[in-house]
């Protein structure tokens, strides 16, 4: 069977050139395409020369339309606006999309949801097999434990984050809510401050850190009189993120047309 073609928006960042490199290391895929935005210094330059893993004969280039038309995939962690008009192109071209983005709107992630009916679509807010399987359990501990205990997500990231909660953060407290059966944005308290009064029974707590250079950190506490369960996960580096893109690409290539997760690519039931 012939190489998956891989393409990556976004790809002079520093989540570009992880897929870049992550891409050149993996079996049955090759990098066949990288866009950046008009006038980034970037474009015109090999993409194996960005990430450092030799010349790949491939340039970046600032034309996503006609990247889409040439690739089988593209992996995009970009920001949600762009998210959405790629969502758009690889609907418009049959071609398969792995959206990684967070901080998306319900709004767009119902123009997410749109595109997938033309075009096969992997949605997760965090592509590592080790936060999927966190999420998994999260899920499976919350139908368990009953609201004797209360539930915290805590979540740290570098300093240039600019949404909060994380997305890992807020899927974390989504499947702790569709474990006990609630709905999440009825009983989810997205910050403490002042004078709150005692919590509310049921309700799901978000506390946010930033700082230093983290790659993510997560944990959810189940918190009872006496007793307490915490389910962590660490990344040290992003190349965990790219390697879990990299897999859901080969995974979603020649997929129907569909709006897929990270549990499906990992088959994850729990």
């Amino acid at each position: 069977m012939a190489d998956i073609r891989i393409g990556i928006v976004g790809c002079a960042g520093r989540m570009g050139r992880a897929l870049i490199k992550q891409v050149t290391e993996t079996d049955g895929c090759v990098v066949a395409g990288g866009t950046e935005q008009p006038g980034n210094p970037c474009i015109g330059l090999d993409l194996g020369d960005l990430a450092q893993v030799g010349p790949l004969e491939v340039s970046a280039g600032d034309d996503p339309a006609a990247m889409f038309a040439a690739v089988d995939v593209v992996i995009d962690f970009t920001a949600p606006a762009a998210t959405v008009a790629h969502a758009r192109l690889a609907a418009e071209h049959g071609t398969a999309i792995i959206a990684g983005t967070t901080g998306l709107t319900i709004e767009q992630d119902a123009e997410i949801a749109q595109a997938a009916k033309s075009c096969a679509v992997v949605r997760a807010a965090n592509m590592s097999l080790g936060v999927n399987l966190l999420i998994a359990l999260t899920r499976k501990v919350a139908g368990i434990l009953d609201e004797d205990f209360d539930i915290d997500v805590v979540e740290m990231h570098h300093r240039y984050k600019v949404d909060a909660p994380s997305g890992t953060a807020l899927a974390l407290g989504k499947a702790a809510a569709a474990g006990r059966g609630v709905d999440h944005d009825a009983v989810a308290d997205r910050g403490r401050d002042g004078i709150t009064g005692a919590r509310e029974r049921g309700h799901i707590g978000y506390a946010v850190l930033r700082g230093g250079n983290v790659a993510g950190e997560h944990s959810v506490v189940f918190a009872a009189d006496d007793e307490r369960i915490e389910l962590t996960h660490k990344a040290g580096d992003r190349t965990i993120f790219a390697r879990g893109a990299v897999t859901a690409a080969l995974w979603v290539a020649g997929k129907a047309p569909g709006l897929y997760g990270m549990d499906d690519v990992l088959a994850l039931d729990l």
